[in-house]
């Protein structure tokens, strides 16, 4: 069995502890279910630099703890100040040590855009989603059908949460339907080795129809990074572990939109 199986099959149980302890109608009762929303596309939109998504993580599989002084509220405000695009939260328990309460909480605080990342293949979770105060909500192709991908995007249209739509390879585009997905990002790390490769989104970069915004994710940690996707069309970056492993994250993200700029 594959690690993104293994993954899947853990989201599954935990779905069914979800659907066990909550009712459908329940998350409408909660603070954010019927708040307003901020636009992840629109704030990625920048004319004059590559837009910046912060990520909120606190481990992941292959390099285990991150940050070992990790606290969410305290990163959240730090990427508020910096003047971040949008903040990307993991949410995943058991791989990534993340929580779907993070969300909640700097929701609360929130000046900018907040995205869930996790895996995510049941509509309860794009719920839960919205009740926890996020904005948009993350999809990967590779773990998903055709099918699970538009319904799922709807879903979270009827909730008015946006959608990233993830893949990895040139194959995952036959599943994807560009009028109602036009937000894509483009992940440089393999799900099954974990390792990271910018040349995914110089390949993908131009695969895709004019009016999609395009973010690439994982492995930046150097202006040469951001060199090599700033040559092709990408709108936006999505950074953790540069982040994750700085010692002063407001110089650092102040470096890093120097770099983003198209006049660096």
């Amino acid at each position: 069995m594959s690690f993104l199986s293994d993954i899947l099959e853990v989201k599954k149980e935990e779905i069914k502890r979800l659907k066990a302890n909550r009712t459908r109608s329940s998350f409408n009762n909660e603070e954010f279910f019927a708040a307003p929303v901020m636009s992840l596309k629109k704030a990625l939109g920048k004319s004059d630099r590559i837009g910046i998504i912060s990520e909120i993580k606190k481990a992941s599989p292959s390099k285990g703890i991150l940050k070992h002084d990790f606290n969410h509220i305290k990163l959240a405000e730090i990427y508020f100040k910096c003047r971040t695009d949008a903040v990307s939260v993991l949410t995943d328990n058991y791989f990534f040590q993340g929580d779907i309460k993070f969300i909640y909480d700097i929701a609360k605080m929130k000046e900018s855009p907040i995205l869930r990342k996790d895996f995510i293949i049941d509509e309860w979770q794009v719920l839960e989603a919205k009740a926890y105060g996020a904005d948009a909500i993350l999809l990967i192709a590779e773990a998903l059908t055709t099918l699970q991908i538009n319904e799922l995007s709807y879903a979270a249209a009827e909730c008015e949460l946006e959608v990233l739509l993830e893949l990895h390879s040139e194959s995952e585009l036959s599943k994807i339907n560009f009028q109602l997905n036009d937000l894509i990002g483009i992940n440089n790390r393999n799900l099954e080795t974990f390792n990271v490769d910018l040349n995914t989104t110089i390949n993908l970069s131009d695969k895709f129809p004019d009016n999609i915004i395009k973010t690439s994710e994982s492995g930046f940690l150097t202006k040469e990074d951001i060199n090599k996707v700033k040559e092709t069309n990408v709108n936006a970056v999505l950074v953790g572990e540069y982040f994750m492993k700085s010692h002063n994250i407001e110089s650092d993200f102040k470096t890093l939109k120097e770099w983003c700029s198209y006049a660096g």
